[in-house]
């Protein structure tokens, strides 16, 4: 009996060694990032797609299913899942990656959060109190989530930590570069007065230098109201805004409907990867989102 138990070691073990790190992600940017981290030594999966609003989604069992075998759960944080990611842990009921263990990782907690406010009520909408959790669109952000993720992947799979660390490496010259790519690229939006959807872009906002002159949502989270956008035509109708800005899965009309009023070019910039055709992965999501920015901004 004990020769067959320790056979069957001997033989499970090279693939207990060789499986896939399970990384479940809230968003799609973090398992693109894991996924360039770890390549053919992950196995990642986003909750959520570049066209859904990360703050609403239902609690699938198909989600369950997923956080319940899962090595490593990928959030933003800042209560932005804070509607769906409690249940899905809870019913999951998978330790390892509860808030506080080596298998959950918060990433708006490893860089600087803008917009805290202790003074939230219900009348002020989807406010944020811990801060806008949308880091992800300011790309040195990204990069201080990659070295907490890199480190984090190695020491859940010290087997392949060499692999990760090695990942990790080379995604940090890359996206280095690419950063003073797009930084230099993008010198013509700085001062670009832009009127957004909802408060997605502030990250975007201060990485380029943009000034965020009004929202289309005059309660954050809850739809435009005509009183609003007709506010927003007698403001705008005569300048102080170059371009309006709104995501894939927020809806065109709000924004249509005051660039048919005011002439200020209206424009959908991906929130994430997947949210336009051209935004494939990390490095041509910001491509894209440079690109977009200087086709509607007139700029010498």
């Amino acid at each position: 009996m004990t020769r067959l138990v320790i056979a069957l070691a001997i033989a499970l073990f090279p693939v207990a060694a060789s499986a896939d790190l399970e990384i479940f992600a809230c968003e799609p940017e973090w398992a693109a990032l894991a996924a360039e981290i770890g390549a053919e030594h992950v196995n990642t999966f986003s909750a959520t797609t570049a066209l859904q609003d990360p703050h609403y989604i239902q609690a699938r069992p198909s989600l369950i299913a997923r956080v319940r075998r899962a090595d490593l759960v990928v959030c933003s944080g800042a209560q932005l899942e804070s509607g769906w990611l409690p249940a899905l842990l809870q019913k999951a009921n998978n330790r390892d990656v509860m808030p506080g263990k080596a298998g959950y990782l918060e990433a708006s907690r490893y860089v600087l959060r803008l917009d805290a406010t202790g003074n939230v009520d219900r009348s002020q909408g989807d406010i944020h109190p811990l801060g806008n959790p949308h880091i992800q669109t300011n790309p040195h952000n990204v990069a201080a989530v990659a070295r907490v993720l890199g480190e984090r992947m190695a020491a859940l799979d010290p087997v392949k930590a060499p692999s990760y660390q090695a990942g990790l490496e080379d995604f940090s010259i890359r996206w280095r570069d690419a950063i003073a790519a797009w930084e230099a690229r993008a010198k013509p939006l700085a001062g670009t007065r832009v009127i957004t959807h909802h408060k997605s872009w502030v990250y975007l906002e201060r990485w380029l230098g943009i000034d965020e002159v009004a929202n289309l949502e005059a309660v954050a989270g809850l739809p435009p109201t005509a009183t609003h956008l007709s506010k927003l035509t007698s403001e705008f109708g005569d300048g102080g805004a170059d371009v309006i800005v709104r995501s894939p899965y927020q809806d065109e009309r709000p924004s249509k409907w005051l660039s048919e009023r005011t002439g200020i070019t209206a424009i959908v910039l991906p929130l994430t990867v997947g949210g336009t055709a051209e935004a494939v992965d990390l490095f041509a999501l910001f491509d894209d989102i440079v690109e977009r920015l200087l086709r509607a901004v007139p700029h010498e």
